[in-house]
This record gives structure tokens, sequence and C-alpha cells, in this order.
């Protein structure tokens, strides 16, 4: 049996987060959910995890997703951080298309029905 390594890895923080990701995006990529607090131990596992692969933090705009993007930023200063409007705050919240151009951005291929202009 074949096993496929993911090149691309996103990082958020809920479960409803992750299928919000998990619906937009196109291509195979892991999604791991923090559940909002990560462990050392649990950090440190990921960092070894992720070391050759492309990482994307992409967490709610509020006080818990900061802190974890700074212990991110500290530990995985390779990963790069995608940022919603505070104003969405949550990324479950951010309607699909906002989130579709982000992760496009990002060089992340999503699919084409999230960015059509939402009715």
């Amino acid at each position: 049996m074949m096993v496929m390594i993911l090149e691309k890895t996103i990082i958020v923080e809920g479960l409803s987060d992750r299928k919000r990701v998990a619906e937009i995006v196109k291509e195979p990529v892991d999604i791991i959910c923090t559940n909002g607090t990560i462990s050392i131990s649990r950090l440190d596992e990921l960092v070894e995890e992720l070391f050759e692969q492309d990482v994307y933090i992409l967490v709610d705009a509020d006080a818990s997703g900061d802190k974890l993007r700074r212990q991110f930023k500290r530990e995985l200063p390779h990963a790069r951080h995608l940022y919603i409007d505070r104003k969405y705050k949550e990324v479950a919240a951010a309607p699909h298309r906002y989130l579709a151009s982000i992760l496009m951005a990002a060089n992340i291929d999503v699919r084409g029905e999230f960015l059509q202009k939402e009715g």
C-alpha cells in the first residue's frame, strides 16, 4: 500500500474551522485542528512532522488565535500566516468566498464555485 505524504498543511483552531476550510480547498492538504490550544509536547511533535512541509496558520482573529499564532511564529518560523479580517472574528464565520480568496492568494488550490460572486 502506498502512503501519500501531503506537502501542504493548514493549521486551524476548531473543528468548524477545519470543516469550512476543507469545503473550499481543492488540492489534497492536511488540515490540523489545535482545538484552540496546543501543549508544548504536541507543538514539538508538529515541529518535527512539519519540518519540510509548506505550513499555513489560519486561526481566529481573537485573543486565543493571537496566542496560538505567537507560539507558531516561535516554533515554526517557516510557516506562512494567513489572516482573516477581525470583523469576522472566526474562520468558521468568514464567508466562503472571502476564505477562498485568502487561500488562493497563498497558492492553495480552491474550488472555483467559492470564487464566484455570492448571491
